[in-house]
């Protein structure tokens, strides 16, 4: 893959990466969210696979596929599952399906990350000046997604949305490591991976339990419900 290619390629799917997470802030439907971020997953999947190209790593392009196949494909079938399952009484489905009333809407959202771009551009330049290259320069993006992660977690109200939020986090740190470092080892990130894997189960457990209990996954409600 010649250098005009390379960078092209990557940062068609850096752009598809920032996309995807800055999108999560304008959807309210929790499966239009669930499917972003699949989405963002095979935009990883795809970032990690033009770094293994580039390389000439079948080692690299093999970690890429397994990352692809859980955040593309296993960990947003049983976000999915959680969504699917049905709240106990009658008229409450709609209202579970959906973001009603997050703590910040839609347009200052979507202005709060423009200005997280922003500072996690500055942030990043240190890093960029050391190795100038198309990996490097990426890394914004990243720590773009990063931010925007943790945005999502402090702003929404369902627990689907904030473990959305968290593995936004999660896809951005395994970003910033390909990016930086021209891949992990296959051993490490596994063993993230499984990690990732294991929070999402246990989520899951906790907010199918919570539906059942309550009726619903709003945190503000079940504080409201705990005070």
């Amino acid at each position: 893959m010649n250098d005009s290619m390379y960078a092209q390629w990557l940062a068609l799917a850096c752009g598809a990466f920032l996309l995807a997470g800055v999108l999560v802030l304008w959807r309210r439907d929790l499966a239009a969210i669930v499917r972003l971020f699949a989405l963002q997953g095979v935009a990883l999947g795809a970032m990690v696979v033009v770094l293994g190209l580039r390389q000439g790593s079948v080692h690299l392009v093999a970690v890429a596929v397994g990352v692809g196949a859980l955040r593309a494909g296993l960990l947003p079938y049983l976000m999915r599952r959680a969504l699917d399952t049905p709240p106990p009484g009658n008229g409450t489905a709609g209202e579970e399906a959906r973001e009603t009333r997050p703590l910040v809407n839609v347009a200052t959202s979507l202005l709060a990350a423009a200005v997280l771009a922003l500072v996690a551009y500055a942030v990043s330049q240190p890093i960029v000046r050391l190795s100038p290259g198309p990996a490097t320069q990426a890394v914004p993006v990243a720590l773009t997604v990063l931010l925007v992660g943790f945005f999502v977690l402090v702003t929404r109200r369902r627990a689907l949305s904030q473990v959305v939020g968290f593995l936004l986090i999660d896809n951005a740190i395994t970003a910033t490591a390909f990016l930086t470092t021209s891949g992990v080892p296959l051993v490490v990130e596994l063993g993230v991976s499984l990690d990732v894997l294991l929070a999402v189960l246990v989520l899951q457990v906790l907010t199918t339990r919570m539906r059942a209990a309550f009726g619903g996954t709003d945190l503000g409600e079940l504080r409201e419900l705990h005070d």
